[in-house]
């Protein structure tokens, strides 16, 4: 049985990406990188090298795990022996993570992107599935566009805007 989606869902993310993103290279600082996000009200920014190739992404939440206490490595004691419960390249990734002090030590890497040409529906699922916010939108390797759930959110309130005028 086939589903009847809604205009939204059948268009295109190049219709809804922000195309003049804010963007920051891999030894951008963290206290600057929080200046952007509160000056442009955005929730993440790519990070790229000198020919636009997206390196990783820094959200909201990268910003916010930076200032949580760090936790000590799970592990459980055998015979006065202790196993962790994790290997010693996770536990240096989450220091690293938190005592970060450039774009490098804090993205999400490797990044989730998208393509200008998929659909809305193909864009609200990687959102849910993989629980990323924004995504940046890729084109030939290079950044083209950025899109967050606002962006849907803006498109369905459009819709429903328009469909009450009729």
């Amino acid at each position: 049985m086939s589903q009847v989606l809604p205009d939204s869902a059948k268009r295109r993310v190049d219709k809804i990406m922000t195309t003049e993103v804010i963007k920051i290279g891999a030894d951008t600082k963290v206290s600057e990188i929080a200046m952007l996000m509160s000056e442009y009200d955005i929730s993440g920014v790519p990070v790229v090298d000198d020919n636009d190739h997206v390196l990783g992404i820094v959200t909201e939440l990268d910003m916010i795990v930076r200032n949580t206490r760090f936790k000590l490595p799970n592990f459980i004691m055998i015979l006065d022996i202790m196993l962790y419960l994790e290997t010693p390249h996770h536990y240096q990734e989450r220091l690293e993570h938190v005592l970060g002090t450039t774009a490098k030590e804090i993205m999400s890497h490797p990044v989730v992107t998208i393509a200008p040409n998929a659909t809305i529906e193909e864009l609200a699922e990687l959102m849910v599935q993989r629980k990323m916010n924004p995504i940046p939108v890729v084109e030939d390797e290079r950044l083209v566009g950025i899109v967050s759930r606002s962006d849907i959110i803006r498109l369905m309130a459009d819709e429903f805007s328009n469909k009450q005028t009729l």
